[in-house]
């Protein structure tokens, strides 16, 4: 039987809960969230699991090591002694990925400098050859995290973040993170039993992730590649065996799915990666200005909006978020609004008060995720009805 083994899941700030849950769903032991990190086991196949699952993950990592290294030598001492020849050989290529806090080490590229002279002089001082270093598509990426004087080694068995979906080929000039997309919906509490609408689409990231949920699609099936497949334990047909079981959970879903923008350029692009996605026959496009949209029935609507923050707009603000305010009074009764945006000072004049808000980073931008219920009639008529 696989030997189970603890794991790191990465994630955006704010995301550990909706992570965590996702873990557990998904069958993972010992979960325990922490600062932009969530800790499991489980076994290989698992491993395998969470980086096709897994939508709100950034990176997933085995640890393998850790010890106490008070300087750059004793760094330098621990990446000699390692049994690295567990993991590469000369003809090998690697790269080591370091994140260091506190006093001891302070510039993260200086650890894994020294750290990659004691791997390469092991080996060339065993074997007079030594493994190269690829930046861009190592056999082993080595991930190195330093906290004072505790490090920790783990295998990363992602590669490139998980928020390369696969499917992202046309995009805007600031797309949203597949991930961040990814969890604001499941923050807004939607389980595609309503229908979903994104007025304001962009390159399509919202409704492609919504698609992929509401349907049961595995968060990763359109990546070309994942680190672990470079590993010298790599299971193939383990890994098929997974991706088999996982795609024969994909639902057909009920509900629609439909967005909308403005720019032609923007419908455009949308168009190119649902279709990468092969999700056109459950997405609905159409060119159409937010204010100009009616709701099209009574029915329960789910909303989710990333306007534009103000950075790159012209023209004033203020009357654009107020315009939203106003358009979900107007136009969208019956229906589970969220808003982001960055721009604090220009959430104001929505005019709506929230039923709840969450700090979240879109980049490096500090966002407000905002809730705004829109009821049929008045807040009071609507508790009324409900008793």
């Amino acid at each position: 039987m696989e030997e189970n083994f603890k794991m790191i899941a990465k994630t955006f700030y704010g995301f550990e809960a909706i992570l965590a849950q996702e873990l557990r769903t998904l069958g993972a032991q010992e979960v325990k969230a922490g600062n932009r990190m969530v800790s499991f086991v489980g076994d290989l196949g698992f491993l395998y699991k969470a980086n096709l699952c897994l939508r709100t993950a950034l990176k997933i990592l085995k640890p393998i090591h850790t010890a106490r290294v008070q300087d750059e030598e004793a760094l330098y001492q621990l990446f000699y002694d390692f049994p690295w020849d567990d993991y590469l050989d000369v003809d090998s290529s690697f790269v080591i990925d370091s994140v260091v806090h506190g006093t001891v080490f302070k510039h993260s590229q200086y650890a894994s400098q020294k750290a990659k002279d004691g791997l390469v002089d092991q080996f060339r001082n065993r074997f007079q050859e030594r493994p190269n270093v690829d930046l861009n598509r190592p056999d082993l990426r080595i991930n190195l995290h330093i906290q004072e004087d505790f490090c920790t080694l783990s295998l990363d068995s992602s590669g490139a973040s998980l928020h390369h979906r696969g499917y992202r080929t046309a995009t805007n000039i600031a797309p949203l993170n597949e991930v961040l997309a990814a969890g604001l919906i499941q923050f807004s509490g939607w389980k595609g039993e309503v229908d979903f609408l994104d007025p304001m689409c962009g390159s399509g990231t919202l409704l492609i992730e919504a698609a992929m949920m509401a349907s049961n699609i595995p968060a990763n099936i359109n990546r070309k590649e994942f680190a672990f497949e470079k590993w010298t334990d790599w299971d193939a047909d383990l890994y098929e065996k997974i991706e088999e079981s996982q795609l024969k959970k994909i639902v057909n879903p009920s509900i629609k799915i439909s967005g909308s923008d403005k720019a032609h350029s923007a419908i455009e692009k949308a168009k190119i990666n649902i279709e990468n996605a092969n999700l056109t026959e459950f997405i609905h496009l159409e060119k159409k200005d937010f204010f100009q949209i009616e709701k099209e029935s009574e029915a329960p609507l789910h909303l989710i909006l990333n306007p534009p923050y103000g950075t790159r707009l012209e023209g004033d603000i203020n009357a654009l978020y107020q315009g939203i305010g106003d358009a979900f009074k107007q136009s969208f009764s019956n229906t589970q609004a969220w808003l982001i945006s960055s721009n604090l000072e220009a959430l104001k004049c929505v005019g709506l008060r929230p039923s709840r808000k969450i700090k979240l980073f879109n980049g490096k931008l500090e966002t407000r995720f905002m809730y705004y219920p829109i009821y049929k009639g008045t807040k009071r008529i609507h508790k009324l009805n409900k008793d």
